[in-house]
């Protein structure tokens, strides 16, 4: 499904310096980027909320594909345990704000992409004015509080959003685009909290890395999951997709 781009001000593009047009010519040779969608994606600017298991990767595949600006927002620090899914981290670090952790290695990953640091994580209270910075949200979280907070407050801003999760060895991926489709709480209208369970440790990377890829067609104009949500079981290693509408009763969408 093709959509609007998001909202990459054309006040903000600028050509791409010698460097960059280097560093992405594989990009620049794909028809469906090109040199215009490059620029595109060296002026986005994308709020990566979670910087555990899902948001390691995701945070890697935008910052490599040269998102211009990408926001880090968690206030967790890196722990042991977490290490065997959280790729964006090292032994090294544990203790560090994830955001920290994060920030440095993303930062020898590509030098030209500038990380912004959000230790207090997305919360309540500073929700719309993060937000409101950014063109595109991915969630990366592993609430349903966090996720119904994004889900209301990118309505509110009208900012589209890429959702992803995970859970033992399933995950799912979709993408909500306000004014366009149905919103979470059309998918999960009330929060099934289940028992705390371990995460089999690739599979963030497999919903990571697709939840990357439609951040980036979000900005390049081109998602594909409105309106869809993709099922992963890693275990049995299939792909299933439900399709999704608009809840006329959906008490955040609903006209």
């Amino acid at each position: 499904m093709s959509t609007t781009p998001a909202a990459v001000g054309d006040d903000r593009l600028r050509p791409l310096s010698a460097a960059q047009a280097a560093r992405y010519v594989h990009h620049r040779a794909l028809a469906h980027v090109g040199q215009g969608g490059q620029e595109r994606l060296a002026a986005a600017k994308v709020l990566v909320v979670g910087l555990g298991g899902l948001g390691s990767p995701v945070a890697l595949y935008l910052v490599a594909a040269g998102v211009g600006t990408v926001g880090l927002a968690d206030p967790d620090v890196v722990v042991d345990s977490n290490l065997q899914r959280q790729v964006v981290h090292t032994t090294g670090e544990v203790g560090r704000p994830k955001v920290d952790s994060a920030a440095a290695h993303l930062a020898a990953l590509n030098p030209m992409v500038e990380t912004v640091r959000h230790p207090a994580g997305l919360t309540v209270d500073n929700a719309s004015r993060l937000v409101a910075g950014y063109d595109v949200v991915v969630d990366c979280t592993d609430t349903f509080d966090a996720r119904y907070l994004i889900n209301d407050v990118c309505l509110d801003l009208a900012t589209p959003w890429v959702h992803g999760a995970v859970d033992g060895v399933d995950g799912e991926v979709s993408v909500f685009v306000p004014g366009s489709g149905p919103c979470y709480r059309c998918l999960h209208r009330a929060a099934t909290p289940r028992e705390p369970q371990g995460v089999l440790g690739p599979l963030p990377g497999i919903v990571g890395a697709i939840a990357a890829t439609e951040t980036l067609k979000l900005v390049l104009g081109a998602p594909s999951l409105v309106g869809r949500v993709l099922l992963v079981d890693a275990w049995a290693m299939s792909f299933d997709e439900v399709a999704l509408t608009q809840d006329p009763t959906c008490p955040a969408c609903a006209p």
